[in-house]
């Protein structure tokens, strides 16, 4: 059998990021709009710092008004609640994120339950979840939203498709789980407990890996022709004491048995920003009564 195709995240991620700009200038020369994304950092974690960095630029590209607050790691609950507080308030912010972890001292739900809904571009809030639990319009996970479309370019039809996912999270299991059902798939929901875990991976014809195990899903775990989103991103040791990154599949093993396979990095990661981008704009026409953008 011949190896899995390789599923392009940057290149996937650099076509939506250019759609959403191409609306965003149409949204300005229309209606004189702005889509303005708000980032909150709290503490000075290195990877979180790196990611508000990647976002900020992502938003300017693609013509956004970028707006940054940073919190020292010692801010208290009730100051990252009133720059949350005034952040809803402000008319020329359309999306909020509050750059997750927070420091341990700080609720992060309740950081998220005081973000408007309307502008909760990371899709956590309880109303966006279960809009999107009952079908209605909601602001989605970045990563899910992300996943789907690559799922998409691989399985365009994707009804009465047996469909796994290894991972049970609010942020990208149980959120991407629905979009699946949305789409007519018959879906798995699976997790540490679940009997005979290879057995459930094997009946699939897509299979999501969300886990966070470094390579727990094994080629001999995959459908011959399946296709493998693969979320995971972990950490391990590689040559020469340096350390490298790796997903939830052991892809060495995975590119020879899937028919199609996200590849780590390069993979899913670079479709999270690009998702985020999107939400922000969904955000910005839907708070202004505009329909929602053709991307």
């Amino acid at each position: 059998m011949a190896e899995a195709v390789r599923i392009d995240g940057k290149a996937a991620a650099a076509e939506l990021r250019a759609s959403v700009g191409g609306c965003v200038a149409d949204l300005k020369a229309r209606h004189g709009v702005t889509p303005g994304l708000a980032v909150v950092l709290v503490g000075d974690d290195p990877a979180s710092q790196v990611y508000v960095r990647n976002k900020g630029k992502a938003t300017h590209e693609a013509g956004m008004a970028s707006f940054e607050f940073r919190l020292s790691a010692g801010a208290t609950q009730a100051e990252v609640l009133a720059q949350v507080a005034a952040l809803n308030a402000d008319a020329a912010v359309d999306g909020v994120l509050v750059q997750l972890p927070l420091p341990g001292h700080i609720d992060e739900t309740a950081i998220i339950d005081a973000t408007d809904p309307e502008k909760d571009v990371d899709g956590l809030h309880v109303a966006n979840i279960g809009r999107l639990v009952t079908g209605r319009p909601a602001l989605v996970p970045c990563t899910p939203s992300g996943c789907m479309v690559l799922i998409r370019k691989h399985v365009p039809d994707l009804v009465g498709k047996r469909a796994i996912v290894v991972g049970r999270s609010h942020l990208v299991g149980k959120p991407i789980a629905q979009l699946l059902l949305a789409a007519h798939c018959t879906v798995t929901i699976a997790h540490s407990r679940t009997r005979d875990l290879a057995g459930e991976c094997r009946r699939a014809d897509i299979l999501i890996a969300a886990v966070g195990k470094p390579e727990m899903i094994r080629g001999d775990w995959i459908k011959p022709g399946a296709t493998v989103i693969d979320v995971g991103i972990n950490r391990v040791p590689g040559e020469g004491g340096k350390s490298k990154l790796v997903g939830d599949v052991a892809f060495d093993e995975a590119v020879s048995v899937a028919g199609a396979i996200t590849p780590v990095p390069g993979g899913v990661g670079p479709m999270t920003i690009a998702s985020l981008l999107r939400n922000t704009l969904i955000a910005a026409c839907r708070r202004r009564g505009l329909a929602d953008p053709d991307v």
